[in-house]
């Protein structure tokens, strides 16, 4: 199946929006995802929760969502969503992540990662978001998202003790950043 839909496309992933439409197929994902989600992340595991999440993603301000899916089958792979976009001399965006069980370890999500890098930071407008800048804020234990970072060539920032609020409970976190002038060819040997 080939989806015209796709904003950015590589070799075994396509980038497109979220759809309503999308939701038994996403939630179902979530359901064969859960021990490798569990204690990182807690997608939306209904169809109610798919709806309300992705509402916010296709209609909201200050945010950007996309539905990762393999090239060929048009499979959900994972979602990866840019928030808390802050334009004017910021120019920035927190990236939130999450790969379905079935696309894990395959190298799907670095080329994922990468996509949405080259479409946050493409001219606005154009066919980009304008962005100079994304944050990406990752549980020291997740070495699987450590890893998919520093390959993408994000550089470590900092340290957040009780940062977020993940599992039940406040959550440390390491900060990763990238900015536009460090992407692109070559960027992991950049990576800090």
């Amino acid at each position: 199946m080939s989806f015209s839909s796709y904003l950015s496309e590589g070799t075994h992933v396509g980038l497109r929006p979220f759809r309503l439409a999308d939701g038994p197929e996403f939630t179902a994902r979530v359901h064969e995802s859960r021990n490798l989600h569990h204690p990182w992340l807690s997608p939306p595991a209904t169809i109610e929760e798919y709806e309300a999440y992705a509402t916010r993603l296709i209609g909201g301000e200050g945010r950007a969502g996309f539905l990762v899916c393999e090239r060929g089958t048009g499979a959900i792979a994972g979602f990866v969503n840019i928030n808390n976009i802050v334009r004017g001399a910021f120019r920035c965006g927190a990236l939130g992540y999450g790969a379905f069980a079935h696309a894990a370890g395959r190298g799907l999500f670095r080329e994922a990662l990468g996509l949405v890098v080259a479409y946050a930071f493409a001219p606005e407008g154009g066919s980009g978001l304008g962005l100079h800048r994304l944050e990406a804020n990752i549980q020291p234990g997740n070495t699987a998202s450590l890893a998919l970072v520093r390959g993408a060539g994000f550089r470590r920032e900092g340290f957040s003790p009780d940062f977020l609020f993940v599992d039940g409970a406040w959550r440390d976190h390491e900060r990763w950043a990238i900015t536009a002038e460090m992407s692109g060819p070559g960027a992991a040997g950049r990576a800090g």
